[in-house]
């Protein structure tokens, strides 16, 4: 039977709180332009199906996922979808205290979005923690991947680079276009980055201004890294990697 909230009665429902030990998963991810060759529900297809393999493996619940993130430097190419941050603390505040009410009172959110959606996330545990005495951890896929993708080959965290598209390449082929990406190599920045295994600083990070996302969009549609060097096999690899640290979590909180 499906672990997904919404496809169960009330009854079922109450059945599955109790056999997920009060572990709730709620995907968080983002609608915005994935470059020429992905769809711009990439970041939530990403928290998805980690969601649902995770699950079959621990009986934790599901939640609806939260389709929608903060990409203000993505509105340069059409289809982003851009949510205020305040408004997504409180819309994921309500959710989690909607769902302590019925006996979940531990939490895992699945970040599809990289850094960007992290500041809001945190935001959010702190006060759910605080104030409604539940327990929130935060599964970021590029932090929890860090110890494996030097050994797969992968270049530096980016916009649909090699790490995006090979995930997609293996759980939803249809979706990627790979003939029609286009590389945007990655150019060192001192200091500053968006990839976890950055030695100094990553956690600095500014989403992009305008006027650089433009740049990226003119040079590759958007993309930056070098999706030309994605394959299923890695992404597959790369996935299992992350299912194992998810499992652990989710065991974990289920004591």
């Amino acid at each position: 039977m499906s672990n997904w909230l919404h496809e169960k009665s009330w009854q079922e429902a109450e059945k599955a709180i109790k056999d997920s030990k009060g572990v709730a998963i709620i995907p968080v991810g983002s609608i915005e332009q994935h470059g020429y060759h992905m769809p711009l529900g990439t970041d939530s297809y990403v928290a998805l199906t980690l969601a649902e393999d995770a699950a079959k493996e621990t009986n934790a619940i599901i939640v609806p996922p939260l389709w929608f993130g903060w990409s203000p430097h993505h509105m340069v190419l059409p289809g982003t979808i851009t949510i205020r941050p305040q408004v997504l603390v409180d819309y994921l505040y309500d959710v989690i205290s909607s769902l302590k009410e019925h006996g979940l009172d531990k939490f895992i959110l699945i970040n599809g979005h990289r850094i960007v959606n992290i500041t809001w996330m945190q935001l959010t545990a702190e006060q759910a923690q605080r104030e409604l005495g539940v327990t929130v951890k935060i599964f970021d896929p590029a932090y929890m991947s860090k110890d494996i993708v030097n050994v797969l080959g992968f270049g530096p965290v980016g916009h649909s680079e090699e790490i995006e598209t090979s995930h997609m390449m293996y759980r939803y082929p249809d979706m990627v276009h790979l003939e029609l990406a286009k590389d945007n190599p990655i150019k060192p920045k001192e200091l500053y980055s968006v990839d976890p295994t950055y030695a100094n600083d990553t956690l600095c990070y500014v989403p992009s201004t305008y006027e650089d996302a433009k740049k990226h969009a003119v040079e590759s549609g958007g993309t930056t890294g070098e999706p030309s060097k994605s394959s299923s096999e890695k992404g597959k690899v790369y996935h299992d990697h992350l299912i194992s640290n998810l499992v652990k979590v989710i065991k974990n909180l289920q004591g």
